[in-house]
């Protein structure tokens, strides 16, 4: 099932969107296209926000930086979990409020924390190491930082290796059995001020119970830093929560993650006799299934499958050559038709790797028709490319009928943007 109630739908044989019809936007902007629906981006923020209504909803701006889609969330209220300087300042651009931006990332460099010492965010600190950087930073503009601590809680949950980010051997954080005595050294440390706590295990879960288990382990170490005479007022415990791609598949919903979650919490901050505030990181959840890529069929081949060659590849969506992610697939022009046959969808660019949906049945395919890509909202353009010299597309935004360009498309003087021949080459 490709339907979605109040979102997707079929009229006339064609697929809408918004309220619009997908071939009118095509016939009118051209493809490859990206378009987000507005309203669906609210209904999934407010659930969230329904399911945890005493946490602070901080969006994870990889998953989607559009200025315009982070304001919506800003109107929303969300908060901001960034992972470097250029999506801070983008946060701080949409409107976001500094006290409720977090400052993640495993790698910053001197500048960027320099530049959430100037904005006065709140830093995620990854490593001793980094913990040291900031403390001289700050301390040298005589300012102080309001930080966590990222812990690696050594959960592994049900997902994609490379977006585990919790597991022992990741990159990420600082080994939990280590966080007691960092956050020793951190409140003797001048300019900073350890007030969270910080975790996140992956991204794309489908089973709840590693969140159990995050829970538990984060509020021990909430206990034991607490008994140090630090007071801690946020734990950040990241979210991953999953959608839906695949037909069939079942993703749990917010509503969900926080009946295993708050319970655990509750019980266990009343025990220990803090009072602190949950944050929590939606990413995925709140864009992924808001956004569909168009992209027209330019040629059709028979060989060891059937081939419907696009012209979006993996330079827009690189999810499924990176992941093997699955994406759903329909003909946007033809979303009544009945199944034709088998094929398999691959974009235009120079790599074998270069397909976005194998083995698919659908209506009989022809040059010109419409593919529509679904839940390209998460991880989709903010991962794009100008790989092969090919501009990126423009984006769209519906909402109830209406239609808003929030990103023109590119042209060849994009590619040439910021390059620089010398004078000897002219």
């Amino acid at each position: 099932m490709f339907t979605i109630k109040n979102h997707l739908e079929k009229r006339n044989g064609h697929l809408i969107i918004g309220g619009v019809d997908t071939v009118d936007l095509v016939e009118e902007f051209g493809t490859p296209l990206y378009v987000t629906n507005e309203q669906r981006i609210r209904d999934n923020y407010r659930r969230y926000h329904q399911a945890f209504p005493e946490a602070d909803l901080y969006y994870a701006a990889k998953a989607n930086n559009n200025l315009t889609i982070m304001r919506i969330l800003a109107q929303e209220g969300a908060g901001a979990d960034v992972f470097s300087d250029g999506e801070l300042y983008l946060a701080l651009l949409a409107g976001i409020p500094r006290e409720k931006i977090l400052f993640n990332g495993n790698s910053k460099t001197d500048r960027e924390l320099e530049m959430a010492v100037e904005t006065g965010v709140r830093v995620s600190v990854d490593s001793l190491d980094e913990l040291h950087t900031l403390s001289r930073i700050a301390s040298s503009q005589k300012k102080t930082m309001d930080i966590a601590l990222r812990v690696n809680p050594d959960v592994s949950p049900v997902t994609h290796p490379k977006i585990s980010t919790g597991l022992k051997t990741s990159k990420f954080g600082i080994p939990h059995k280590e966080v007691v005595e960092a956050y020793k050294e951190a409140v003797e440390l001048e300019g900073i001020n350890p007030i969270g706590m910080h975790c996140h295990i992956g991204s794309q879960i489908l089973d709840t119970s590693p969140f159990s288990e995050t829970i538990n382990r984060m509020m021990d170490l909430v206990e034991q830093v607490t008994r140090l005479g630090v007071e801690l007022e946020f734990l950040d415990i990241g979210s991953g929560l999953g959608i839906p791609y695949k037909k069939g598949e079942v993703a749990p919903t917010p509503q969900d993650l926080s009946d295993i979650v708050l319970p655990i919490f509750r019980k266990r901050s009343q025990a220990i006799g803090v009072d602190i505030k949950l944050v929590i990181e939606p990413g995925r959840y709140l864009l992924g299934d808001t956004t569909i890529l168009l992209t027209s069929v330019n040629t059709m081949k028979k060989a060891a499958k059937k081939f419907v060659g696009v012209d979006a590849g993996f330079n827009l969506l690189i999810r499924p050559a990176m992941y093997d992610s699955y994406h759903h697939v329909v003909v946007a022009n033809k979303v009544a038709a009945p199944v034709s046959s088998i094929y398999t969808v691959v974009g235009p660019i120079c790599e074998t790797g270069d397909i976005l949906a194998h083995d698919r049945e659908l209506p009989a395919v022809e040059k010109d028709d419409i593919v529509a890509i679904l839940d390209a909202g998460a991880y989709g353009f903010c991962m794009s490319s100008q790989y092969n010299g090919r501009p990126r597309c423009a984006e769209i935004l519906v909402n109830e009928g209406k239609v808003d360009v929030i990103r023109k498309a590119e042209n060849f003087d994009d590619l040439m943007a910021k390059q620089l021949v010398p004078a000897r080459f002219l």
